[in-house]
């Protein structure tokens, strides 16, 4: 199934080491001029341009999934917006805090760096896929290196423009210091990357024999985010006339993806864990593995669940709604490539044993493995988006997101019979304040999250903190959501709702919703995306991306912890351009964006 290995070597270290073995020994000791490594003569074969490419690829599989468990990336994805928070015992790194956050915040210039390094090394593919010395096996395999390439570098270049606006574009190798780079406008950075987008369609495989590569279904998804981007934008300048044509053709690309043949919604049970009608957890007394199995938890199993499950994430598993996932494999981890693991086990499940201590502990699978809850829900997720009419939904079933869970204290009243969740989440008597910083570290446990089937279990038992499968980038539900988008702000609610709708039948939700449900603040929009994509969409592109004051409105709406609200007393949609970056370019200024300047 694997055939990206992520295995990254130097690319210097591979040629000192050809030069090493092939040397004549006569020769030894003449000097060489190729010694000393330049882009010209470092490359000698086309498969060190693609070692470049899948150091691209492991580099967005390190930002989008946190191999690093670093706070940057808990930023980059949903911490700080309307969706998650930070729990009380890691408030030191609050995304939410405006009195913290300001042009020199560590995330804006991580991230900033890390797409930046995309670029450089999609542009030093680009350079090394033409030199003469290159040979390749085919004309085919050429131009799928460079469209790879190329790809990346849009995909870059359209995350920069949603969080950042006009950023400078960089198309050749730098290969001395620069102090002199001048930003485009939020615009023009858009039309970069869809004319490179559309530029590469062609050379794009439809599909491909193992999971990992990107698609033509991939530049397609990031085309119709781009138009919409570009219309939002070309809607708040005042060009009506061109936003409804971006619009239109962002309806065009997410309808090639949707309507194309190859791509469809999951209805159905599917793939390695299909025949099982329950999730069945074992229970030890005090939570510890040692001892006994003394109950069991269970679940009914549903298509949703099957999902994120083991050998059912990429299109080459059956999974017809996967576009592109990033790839991880527990051999591979074990023998070359450490990164191979999701460590959202560690990073996203509560945090019980300091909630409910007396009630329920363990790091195992009945309550989702090695908690460190570096994030958690707010009451938007929580809650909000599953009361009423909108409870009854696949989203929202116990094996989903579980609420259930038994107490393991033998000394607990609740020892072996379902905790109640108010109990969990609030107990009567305990100091307001106190209960406040435990029930944060105490919500919902996502089947994205966690497994009944940890393995590595006989290798090191602390792998309960890891998983060891693929994960999404891209999945269908967010290219139907794109369109809907982009219908309603063309003025056709009814379309929106009916593309909504598609994911609500396949959840089979007990309301559908209508034309009248579309509202102007795209509420509807932004709801069903968080229930459809809670730990895979990259919120803050979203948001961001919607210009306005949808981001800052939506935040003070929903933040978790009173101190967003009391400093969050400006407006902006964009995140500011680091300080470091302004200072640097000394030779031309480069103006912050607004709501930004002198804080």
């Amino acid at each position: 199934m694997k055939t990206i290995k992520y295995l990254i070597i130097s690319m210097l270290v591979m040629s000192l080491s050809n030069c090493l073995t092939s040397c004549d020994d006569d020769k030894y000791l003449e000097q060489n001029p190729e010694t000393f490594y330049t882009t010209e003569n470092i490359f000698s074969a086309s498969s060190q341009v693609d070692q470049v490419l899948i150091s691209i690829y492991s580099k967005i599989r390190y930002m989008w999934n946190n191999i690093p468990i670093s706070h940057d990336y808990f930023n980059f994805k949903e911490k700080g917006t309307d969706m998650l928070d930070i729990t009380y015992s890691k408030r030191g790194q609050s995304f939410s805090d405006y009195g913290l956050i300001n042009a020199d915040h560590q995330t804006f210039s991580v991230l900033w760096a890390d797409f930046y390094t995309i670029i450089a090394r999609a542009n030093l593919a680009i350079y090394a896929a033409e030199l003469p010395q290159i040979s390749w096996s085919s004309a085919s395999d050429k131009a799928y290196a460079l469209a790879q390439a190329r790809f990346f570098r849009a995909f870059a270049y359209k995350n920069l423009g949603e969080l950042w606006g006009g950023v400078p574009i960089v198309t050749e190798p730098v290969t001395e210091p620069r102090y002199d780079f001048e930003r485009t406008t939020r615009i023009e950075t858009y039309q970069y990357a869809i004319t490179e987008m559309e530029a590469i369609l062609n050379d794009l495989p439809q599909t491909t024999a193992s999971g990992g590569r990107i698609v033509r279904a991939a530049a397609q998804h990031n085309l119709s985010e781009l138009y919409l981007a570009k219309g939002i934008q070309q809607a708040a300048e005042g060009d009506a006339s061109g936003a409804q044509s971006s619009y239109s053709q962002s309806v065009k690309y997410a309808s090639d993806v949707i309507d194309g043949g190859l791509y469809s919604l999951m209805t159905e049970r599917f793939g390695t864990r299909a025949t099982e009608e329950w999730m069945i957890i074992p229970i030890h007394p005090n939570g510890e593995a040692a001892r006994p199995v003394v109950d069991t938890i269970m679940f009914p199993t549903n298509l949703y669940w099957d999902l994120f499950q083991t050998g059912n994430v990429d299109y080459q598993d059956g999974n017809r709604e996967c576009i592109w996932a990033a790839q991880y494999d527990y051999q591979a981890f074990k023998t070359e490539d450490p990164e191979s693991r999701l460590p959202y086990s560690q990073c996203y499940s509560p945090v019980l044993r300091d909630g409910s201590n007396n009630r329920i502990r363990s790091w195992l699978e009945d309550i989702g493995g090695f908690p460190n809850s570096h994030t958690t829900q707010n009451y938007y997720v929580r809650d909000s988006i599953w009361e009423g009419k909108f409870e009854e939904d696949l989203r929202n079933s116990s094996i989903v997101r579980r609420r259930r869970f038994k107490g393991n204290m033998e000394a607990s009243p609740y020892y072996l019979k379902d905790i109640p969740w108010e109990i969990i989440w609030w107990e009567e008597g305990i100091d307001e304040a106190r209960s406040m910083n435990q029930r944060n570290m105490c919500f919902p446990l996502s089947c994205k999250t966690t497994t009944d089937k940890y393995e590595g279990l006989a290798d090191v038992n602390q792998y309960y903190q890891y998983l060891f499968r693929d994960d999404y980038i891209i999945r269908l539900p967010e290219t139907i959501l794109l369109r809907a988008e982009a219908k309603q702000r063309m003025g056709d609610k009814a379309g929106a709702a009916s593309d909504v709708n598609m994911l609500r039948s396949r959840s089979q939700c007990g309301y559908l919703v209508t034309a009248a449900d579309v509202d102007d603040n795209f509420n509807l929009i932004l709801d069903e995306r968080a229930r459809e994509l809670l730990y895979e969409e990259c919120r803050w592109n979203t948001l961001l991306r919607m210009g306005g004051t949808v981001a800052v409105d939506r935040i003070r709406k929903y933040s978790y912890w009173p101190e967003t609200k009391a400093t969050l007393t400006f407006n902006y949609n964009l995140w500011p351009i680091p300080q470091s970056v302004i200072d640097v370019n000394k030779e031309i200024p480069m103006a912050q964006n607004p709501g930004w300047e002198n804080r």
